[in-house]
């Protein structure tokens, strides 16, 4: 490539799903990252988010036309080197589907349910004004109908390709700009035919974000737009506006004040 960036959860970011065939796109998530029982910025960190998207038809530019996705995600982080770090994750989504045919209905089952196991592999590379971090993930997809009956499609393997890129804009980090690269490939099971697709490219997510953390505050507050280009000889192009709230270790900011408290009073 010539040049690609990409920004994942290392940061808390938290980039949009893919949705489809639509024009416009809304996104909002929010989260806590938690460091957990190990040295600080070292070692295991905990990230959960819970996020919504509403979708337009591909006929207009509504980005809040109709209800397009759930996504209820739960992350492990370990730092286990200074320039290495790997994460496993569970995801559970709940996914309207649609007609790709005029007008654009409900399709027959209205929703899909995934689960999603995954794991992530990031090299990284910082210095005091920019971080660069290339990142493997591996993905495991099972979907279901409402009522937990299967689908055409059983599961999915699913590779991304990442390259992150952040720059710190002021010398107390709390101005950031995020851009992102990432490339999918994949391989399905379908239930019909019992065969198994071709492994290959599928999509690509391209993104610019602005991510604003306050000093003595504990919540990142991130704000940005994602172009998902879908497919390979006739690709078709979404737009994507992205919000997300972050809270940093809210359990150690309780820990903290209740000590403080402890101090004051004794």
């Amino acid at each position: 490539m010539f040049f690609c960036f990409f920004f994942g959860t290392v940061f808390s970011q938290i980039s949009p799903p893919g949705l489809g065939k639509t024009q416009i796109a809304d996104w909002f998530a929010f989260g806590v990252r938690q460091e957990l029982d190990t040295i600080e910025g070292k070692g295991w960190q905990s990230m959960s988010y819970i996020g919504v998207a509403r979708k337009s038809n591909p006929d207009n530019y509504n980005p809040f036309y109709k209800p397009a996705i759930l996504v209820v995600n739960q992350e492990f982080y370990h730092q286990f080197h200074e320039t290495w770090q790997y994460s496993l994750a569970l995801s559970y989504r709940r996914q309207d589907e649609y007609s790709d045919q005029p007008p654009y209905e409900h399709d027959d089952p209205r929703l899909k349910q995934e689960f999603r196991l995954y794991s992530r592999l990031s090299y990284i590379f910082s210095t005091s004004r920019i971080k660069l971090v290339p990142t493997f993930r591996q993905e495991f997809r099972k979907f279901y109908s409402p009522d937990f009956k299967n689908l055409d499609e059983d599961f999915q393997f699913r590779s991304r390709l990442r390259l992150q890129l952040t720059v710190n804009l002021d010398e107390d980090n709390q101005h950031r700009l995020i851009g992102s690269s990432e490339q999918l490939f994949s391989i399905s099971k379908e239930n019909k035919s019992n065969t198994r697709t071709d492994f290959k490219y599928r999509e690509s997510r391209f993104s610019l974000y602005y991510s604003y953390s306050p000093k003595a505050s504990p919540f990142i507050f991130s704000l940005g737009y994602m172009n998902n280009l879908v497919g390979q000889k006739n690709p078709f192009s979404a737009h994507y506006a992205g919000f997300d709230i972050v809270i940093e270790n809210p359990f150690k900011l309780q820990q903290r004040r209740k000590a403080n408290i402890k101090e004051n009073f004794e």
